[in-house]
């Protein structure tokens, strides 16, 4: 599992099939953009827990799933670590 932020909605109208009704999220993983399906719903600046590989085909609801990545929870709060270097400085 991982850690990512969503940056925007991915829009992309012709899909295979098995792709389709699925909503996918552009998510930051470090300085690196990746492609997730979005199994729960969440909007740009979320914080996510991602899985990849077969957990990821699960996931999204199927083990012959397309995915590499899905994002199956939204984190309720989590600061960076740059600002919780910042909320300990000021503590």
């Amino acid at each position: 599992m991982k850690i990512c932020q969503v940056e925007r909605p991915l829009v992309a109208t012709n899909r295979i099939p098995g792709l389709e009704h699925r909503h996918l999220q552009v998510v930051r993983d470090g300085s690196a953009l990746q492609v997730a399906v979005d199994a729960v719903g969440c909007i740009p600046g979320d914080w996510v827990i991602c899985v990849g590989s077969s957990a990821a085909r699960e996931a999204a609801g199927s083990k012959e799933y397309p995915s590499d990545l899905t994002i199956v929870g939204i984190i309720d709060r989590w600061p960076p670590e740059s600002d919780q270097a910042t909320e300990q400085d000021q503590g």
